[in-house]
């Protein structure tokens, strides 16, 4: 065995390594994450977990929600795979994932919350994507408790579509349609995907200021900012304590079709080159 070869085998090791695990932060304590540590093909811890087993969807999606193996599965390399299937015996030819946390956060007053996960997107070509719409978002527990969408409040983290070499983030508040949060659209940003490698999406919502118009909701991709809005932004007291006062949960998923993406066609695969493979997903509190 080479020298070089051994050099270029650890060099690999430490990249994935550093992808695949929450990391400590000065100034934050880690409160919450899952590694996706586990076998091959084992689900997702159900006591961390809802996997949402359903045909019935929103925004005209098409997809079977399951927790099958073909759908959702750890790797055994300490990842999570969410995987779109082309399938003829779901209502609408296909089947996906989507899980829920069952743990809760609530933004304290006068810390810094940061919610992130380190994501890495399925190989095939834009071309074969069309349709095809992963997400990395957290809704209001109130909506579990019958408030509705998007008086609950919405904060979408990173959405994809279609293979698009864009990052979306958005903010859903309110009432639908128009209001605050000019509603379907929401308040959105976009940034720039330079690949399908892994990258760390994170939210941070700031309440440190006492005056609630100077706190702020940030969104970043590998550090860098690319999308905020404050409090005065809303200029609304309710509707900024459902999306920065109140508990919120964690979504991973992966659409398909829909009234944003549009409906795929018949380049469209599903399977690994099309899946949203997650390394880590994690809650922190400044100290």
């Amino acid at each position: 065995m080479s020298y070089r070869w051994i050099l270029a085998a650890l060099a690999y090791l430490v990249t994935i390594a550093a992808a695949w695990q929450a990391p400590a932060y000065s100034g934050f304590t880690r409160v919450w994450y899952d590694p996706f540590r586990g076998n091959w093909g084992v689900s997702v811890n159900q006591n961390t977990w809802n996997v949402i087993k359903r045909d019935k969807n929103y925004n005209n999606e098409l997809q079977r929600y399951t927790g099958d193996q073909s759908n959702l599965r750890l790797s055994g390399r300490s990842t999570l795979q969410i995987i779109p299937q082309y399938n003829k015996s779901a209502p609408n030819n296909w089947t996906s994932a989507r899980i829920e946390s069952k743990y809760t956060l609530t933004p304290p007053v006068g810390k810094l919350t940061r919610i992130e996960a380190s994501i890495k997107l399925g190989s095939n070509l834009a071309s074969r994507k069309q349709g095809i719409w992963p997400a990395f978002w957290m809704l209001g527990n109130s909506h579990r408790n019958g408030v509705a969408w998007p008086t609950c409040g919405e904060i979408d983290i990173m959405e994809n579509i279609n293979g698009q070499s864009i990052g979306y983030a958005s903010l859903h508040c309110n009432k639908s349609p128009g209001g605050i949060c000019n509603e379907p659209t929401g308040l959105a940003a976009q940034t720039t995907l330079p690949d399908t490698k892994y990258h760390v999406w994170r939210v941070q919502i700031d309440r440190r200021n006492s005056n609630w118009k100077s706190q702020t909701i940030t969104w970043y991709m590998d550090g860098k900012v690319f999308h905020k809005v404050t409090g005065a932004k809303i200029n609304d007291a309710k509707t900024w304590k459902a999306l920065a006062y109140s508990p919120l949960y964690i979504i991973l998923n992966v659409a398909v079709g829909g009234d944003w993406p549009g409906s795929p066609n018949k380049a469209t695969y599903g399977d690994r080159g099309s899946m949203m493979e997650v390394g880590y997903v994690a809650h922190y509190v400044s100290k």
